[in-house]
């Protein structure tokens, strides 16, 4: 009797035990190269706990995977414009798998895993990451970097000397003296959505959302560099993945007046279509289809592989109270007008799926001090709006709409120390110097330093008052 209990209890634990001791499986490895880093994914069977060190002389970087085996064929990666030079595999300890990168230069690993999604199984995320390299080819020029630094610091004065109740005519800090007009670029930030192991949206023929936007986000660049007094920055120009702050982190580095993010909507039905710009909601989504996009367009973060304990430094932790309300009243209310011009040119090349700038919260969009949109360029679970978004002459009129109402608005209303606002100035005839007005300058005190009577001042800036601007850019005409 008692035998026949054992044995009763003695077989479900020899069948348990080979589940135990069952190694998981790489099933694959995949290498995505950026200008900062490259990512190299390890899709696995089930959980393994992972090891990763470096190695000097020559340089090397060891990925210890516990308990498992490999499946895969590692000489198909393809090692092109990454840090590694050679991939060798091995056992070690009889059980673990020992991956060695053979490397080209100094790296500063990361690792991670990931739990399954709708995309992927459980995998393990090792991040090379370059000291010093920008994550864009061709960053800001120094300069042009330093008079935007000098007019973000300026408009940040005034605004904290508002949020704690002084006059902002008071912040002075030291004064330069007066220079030329720096007729700087216009920097368009462009965002192509998704990337890498995250495919965005795949259309009923396969096709996927993060080539199109790339392509589209590769034709705006080209065409805003083209374009005087403006020049793009690209987020990524590349099939990887850059998380969602990330990307706005990029374009504050970059010193971007606009930033503008690319995407190819979805639905689970594919009758849904039209074109969308969205704006930050402060206060949540004006539509439930609204509210649904945020929450899917944010959760690529995790089919990306952003660690969710990854610490990434963010305005909004700094900005507080009433400096966070102006500046973000002031920079919401310019992406709804230039949404609006964005919007009113993409209804010339495709249907409007909404025909006012919805508001939602995109995490892309969550930048303080840069207006933003996000745009979804046609719904590519939509049969008829993919095969549109796979036709170059379909892209490049619906980025040439989207740059149109960018350019439109800056033309209105550029910056100060840009060359469109230069060049504005010229328009208004008549000879002289030009000063470019520093935090604590009046109207009048300029007028008497350049000993020009204060009416005159007005008259050749097409001024109504004594309102002046920090970084407008003034005629001073001939005494």
């Amino acid at each position: 009797m008692l035998r026949r209990h054992m044995a009763r209890w003695v077989l479900p634990l020899l069948l348990l035990v080979p589940l135990w001791a069952q190694a998981a499986s790489v099933d694959n490895l995949r290498l995505w190269a950026a200008p900062d880093h490259s990512r190299l994914v390890f899709d696995l069977s089930s959980p393994a706990s992972a090891n990763v060190f470096t190695l000097e002389d020559p340089r090397r970087l060891v990925i210890d995977v516990a308990n498992s085996e490999l499946n895969a064929d590692v000489s198909r990666l393809d090692l092109s414009e990454s840090a590694i030079e050679k991939v060798r595999t091995g056992v070690r300890n009889g059980s673990d798998l020992r991956v060695v990168l053979e490397l080209s230069r100094a790296i500063e690993p990361r690792h991670f895993s990931l739990a399954p999604n709708e995309q992927y199984g459980h995998r393990l995320v090792v991040d090379l990451e370059y000291p010093g390299e920008s994550a864009v080819e061709d960053p800001i020029d120094p300069i042009e970097s330093k008079i935007r630094e000098q007019e973000i610091a300026a408009e940040r004065a005034q605004k904290e000397a508002v949020a704690k109740g002084r006059d902002p005519s008071t912040v002075s800090p030291p004064r330069q003296a007066a220079q030329p007009h720096p007729k700087r670029d216009i920097i368009i930030a462009v965002d192509a959505g998704h990337g890498g192991e995250d495919p965005g949206a795949i259309g009923p023929s396969g096709t996927r959302e993060k080539d199109v936007v790339l392509e589209m986000a590769k034709r705006m660049a080209r065409l805003i560099n083209a374009t005087q007094g403006f020049k793009a920055v690209l987020i990524r120009d590349g099939d990887y993945y850059v998380g969602l702050r990330q990307r706005t982190r990029i374009a504050r580095e970059q010193k971007a007046d606009f930033f503008v993010s690319l995407h190819a909507d979805a639905f689970n039905s594919p009758r849904p279509h039209g074109s969308s710009v969205f704006a930050l909601s402060q206060s949540g989504a004006t539509s439930e289809t609204a509210k649904w996009l945020a929450a899917s367009e944010n959760r690529s973060d995790l089919v990306g592989g952003v660690d969710g304990n990854l610490s990434l430094d963010d305005k909004d932790e700094v900005l507080r109270g009433v400096l966070l309300d102006l500046t973000m009243t002031a920079t919401l209310n310019d992406s709804l007008t230039i949404g609006g011009r964005v919007l009113d040119r993409m209804g010339r090349i495709n249907e409007l799926h909404k025909p006012r700038v919805e508001q939602a919260g995109f995490v892309v969009l969550k930048s303080p001090d840069i207006p933003s949109l996000l745009v979804e360029t046609g719904f590519i679970s939509n049969p008829e709006e993919e095969r549109k978004l796979q036709q170059g002459g379909y892209q490049q009129r619906m980025v040439e709409s989207i740059f149109g109402g960018v350019r439109a608005h800056f033309q209105r209303n550029p910056p100060p120390a840009s060359l469109l606002a230069w060049q504005r100035d010229q328009g208004r005839g008549g000879a002289g110097d030009e000063y470019r007005i520093q935090p604590g300058d009046t109207l009048s005190e300029i007028a008497a330093r350049h000993n020009v009577p204060v009416g005159r001042l007005r008259q050749a800036n097409e001024l109504n008052g004594d309102v002046i601007r920090v970084g407008q850019v003034l005629r001073i005409p001939s005494s």
